[in-house]
């Protein structure tokens, strides 16, 4: 790692420079427009976000005020658990534990910085671990091997069974780092008696683990408040869903990584309820009015993303569909499975559903979102298995009525690239035109974002999608 990455930690220039962004919002419009072109790197991504109005706003106050928490938690006496995107962040909130998630802090660093994650992902390597590693925990992974971010406490992750190299970061992170580990398992099956008995024993398990790394019980008055304000995000998120069915999709395209990101860090949180109701504003606005929700407000071809997004620099993948007026109609990133998704009719048993009669009822609630956070839930045995990636994938296909699947990756999605062209031709077999894109989402080294697009407009070209528009 060049002596100039090691100048700043990693975590604190994330926040210094989200902090300062999201204070852009704060002046009059004449000031915001003067700043951006003295900021011309970061230009494009800050205004991709603040065009939104206010969801983007209380998007990046939101962000600003995450990081801080993690900078400061030690200060105030709290404790930081490292996790993945795998893991459904209410329980540690209940336990005023802060959640440090690194795939979206690898996806902060490929968004903001020029020279992106690459010597961070490298240093994972440097220090003995695989090279074959997914990319979207080693961008921030290897700041914290180098000491070069805020020291985690604990570490709580769920991806055993689902997905081998994520196992693996945490594993690795804990013994290289000396840090107390529990981690979650997944049996392949998901809805019979002897799996929900088993996830809830093994949640009931790391809640005693937390128990005794904080040295604090689980507060029976938090965790209600916590669970409340996930019933009141669970309704929103679910008229989300209802509204993205429309033609045209009223829902902007980059309100996708809003909402997915929000779940996995904010989830529980009256922030996060405060940012759903604004995104959910401005899509019933656009709902009523017919329009949709791409740059144009025209629509010309709708999208699902099967698997995770694109998270090039500058949020380049949310400005290319905008610039050619496609729908991002989620991906798997995006279903959480609660009770009373639209893409959950005649699959009641797929889903959780939250309640506060109890202690034991909800702890059981939490189990049950955690053995369905997104990938968790549908990579967790065969493709083509019953409510698995398959079955999903053609349910909110139809659903959504897209026009084609695309699926993107890391090199290191081994789960996925075992199966993936199967799937794909099982896809095509139901008559869904669908892409493979052999790019790394966090990693622009492995194929560059123009060869991305490239083959992305070639295949919407000579497949004809669209041209009904």
């Amino acid at each position: 790692m060049r002596k100039e990455t090691k100048e700043y930690n990693y975590d604190w220039m994330l926040w210094s420079i989200i902090d300062n962004a999201a204070k852009t919002c704060d002046g009059s419009r004449k000031e915001y427009e003067s700043l951006l072109g003295l900021i011309p790197h970061l230009r494009d991504l800050l205004h991709t976000i603040i065009s939104q109005g206010e969801p983007g706003i209380l998007l990046l106050k939101l962000l600003a005020g995450y990081l801080k928490k993690i900078l400061t938690a030690h200060d105030e006496g709290k404790k930081i658990a490292m996790t993945t995107f795998c893991f459904a962040p209410p329980i540690l909130y209940a336990f005023d534990v802060v959640p440090l998630l690194l795939e979206p802090i690898t996806g902060l660093g490929t968004f903001i910085l020029r020279r992106g994650t690459a010597e961070y992902l490298d240093y994972c390597c440097e220090v003995g671990f695989t090279e074959t590693s997914c990319s979207s925990q080693r961008g921030s992974l290897g700041a914290y091997l180098a000491g070069l971010a805020t020291r985690p406490d604990l570490i709580v992750c769920d991806s055993p069974g689902i997905c081998d190299t994520n196992a693996n970061s945490y594993a690795f992170a804990s013994a290289y780092l000396g840090i107390p580990f529990y981690q979650l398992n997944h049996p392949p099956s998901l809805t019979d008696e002897r799996s929900r008995r088993y996830h809830t024993e093994d949640f009931r398990n790391m809640i005693a683990f937390i128990e005794e790394q904080t040295g604090n019980k689980l507060d029976q008055d938090r965790l209600r408040e916590v669970i409340e304000e996930i019933k009141i995000q669970d309704k929103l998120i679910c008229e989300l869903t209802d509204l993205q069915q429309l033609i045209p999709s009223p829902m902007p395209s980059i309100y996708n990584l809003f909402l997915y990101s929000g779940v996995f860090l904010f989830n529980g949180t009256k922030g996060f309820t405060r940012l759903l109701r604004s995104m959910l504003k401005k899509v019933r606005t656009n709902a009523e009015k017919g329009i949709a929700g791409t740059r144009s407000t025209g629509e010309r071809a709708r999208g699902f993303f099967s698997y995770i997004d694109h998270y090039t620099t500058d949020l380049r993948f949310w400005q290319w569909l905008d610039a050619n007026d496609i729908s991002h109609l989620g991906c798997i990133l995006s279903s959480f499975w609660q009770e009373g998704a639209a893409y959950a009719v005649d699959r009641e048993d797929a889903t959780y559903r939250m309640s506060t009669d109890s202690m034991e009822s909800m702890i059981d609630s939490l189990a049950a979102q955690m053995s369905r956070m997104p990938m968790v839930k549908s990579i967790r045995g065969p493709y083509d298995a019953p409510n698995m990636w398959l079955d999903d994938t053609l349910n909110m296909a139809r659903l959504f009525k897209a026009d084609f699947v695309s699926y993107f990756g890391t090199i290191g999605c081994r789960n996925t690239w075992g199966m993936v062209k199967s799937y794909a031709r099982d896809l095509e077999r139901h008559g869904i035109p669908t892409l493979i894109l052999y790019s790394d989402s966090f990693d622009d080294r492995v194929q560059s974002w123009e060869a991305v697009t490239d083959k992305m407009s070639e295949f919407i070209h000579l497949r004809g999608i669209g041209k009904r528009l």
